[in-house]
């Protein structure tokens, strides 16, 4: 979980058509600019900043951030961390702990043999080695199992992206 997003449904965010145009645009695009969210989708600049006022007061729209090409900033190596752990609280204590660890962008709290996954982006191969040693430091964690990212084939941080309007429109906007 990163930001502290919040999952907002098509049923409690009202989105309709326009909406999902907008926000599959927005992916698309890499930018929330009115002018160039008109030019993609013909939707009236007025309309589209009510739009986003809206959506970003719904929680649909968590932030205005810039994406960053975490490789072209130095932070080109990526490992996929899967930590097995032995604890009694709540997992929620034990995530934020790995969340804590400096590298750590994702994490996942899994079902199965596996109760975390997490995806670090590190400077060097170096830095793996204090990382697995962060987690190793942590009492209810049993063992790590490191795998390095050699390519990476999608990382869509616009998770829109993946989809077809057509897909999105279907199953998210309301019938009007």
């Amino acid at each position: 979980m990163v930001g502290g997003y919040l999952p907002v449904t098509a049923d409690t965010a009202g989105m309709d058509e326009r909406d999902v145009r907008l926000l599959k645009a927005i992916s698309d695009l890499g930018t929330g600019s009115p002018e160039r969210l008109h030019e993609e989708t013909d939707i009236p600049v007025s309309t589209i900043h009510y739009r986003l006022n809206n959506l970003r007061e719904a929680g649909v729209i968590t932030n205005d951030l810039y994406d960053i090409d975490l490789e072209a900033f130095g932070l080109d190596v990526t490992v996929v961390v899967e930590v097995l752990a032995d604890y009694s609280g709540p997992y929620d204590e034990l995530g934020d702990e790995i969340l804590d660890i400096e590298g750590v962008t994702q994490c996942f709290f899994t079902m199965g043999e596996t109760d975390f996954v997490v995806v670090a982006h590190l400077p060097d191969s170096d830095d793996v080695e204090r990382l697995i040693g962060e987690f190793e430091a942590i009492e209810d964690v049993d063992r790590t199992n490191s795998t390095f990212v050699i390519n990476e084939l999608r990382d869509a941080q616009r998770a829109l992206q993946s989809y077809s309007l057509d897909t999105l429109l279907e199953k998210l906007a309301d019938d009007d």
